[in-house]
């Protein structure tokens, strides 16, 4: 297990959204944007209330990670100035959160950073599950000009 070192923990609790990939038992790739929220081991992202085409349970990334556990979040800061990009890629086993306290934990950290998940009511983890990534490796890379 890979752990977060200092400048990859407040790079991505500085930043709101990352875009998590996905494949399915034949490799076939799946990248949706996801809000997260990490502690000293872990990641996590729910399936939540916002608008969706299928029931949140059912989504295809979720779908995807039955069958294929291992998945990938990036992290990006992007500009036209090339000296000022970076990003993060964590690498890790993603698993669902089924028990209630740890749920409950992870869901507090995710409220923590979006005010909109206050007034979800995303506390039912067979409606709206919530998934931990274990990184098993982490990648950090900054432009060494805007260093």
């Amino acid at each position: 297990m890979a752990s977060w070192s200092e400048d990859a923990r407040r790079f991505l609790e500085a930043h709101r959204v990352g875009h998590l990939a996905t494949a399915d038992a034949h490799g076939a790739p799946h990248v949706v944007p996801v809000c997260y929220a990490l502690d000293h081991e872990a990641l996590y992202f729910i399936a939540d209330e916002k608008p969706k085409r299928r029931a949140a349970r059912e989504l295809k990334r979720l779908e995807n990670l039955r069958e294929n556990p291992r998945a990938a979040l990036v992290v990006d800061d992007y500009d036209e100035d090339w000296s000022r990009l970076a990003w993060i890629l964590v690498r890790g086993t993603a698993s669902f959160v089924a028990d209630a306290a740890a749920h409950a934990a992870a869901l507090r950290l995710l409220r923590a950073r979006y005010a909109q998940y206050t007034a979800m009511a995303l506390d039912d983890s067979t409606r709206h599950p919530l998934v931990r990534i274990v990184p098993t490796r982490v990648t950090m890379w900054r432009s060494l000009r805007g260093a």
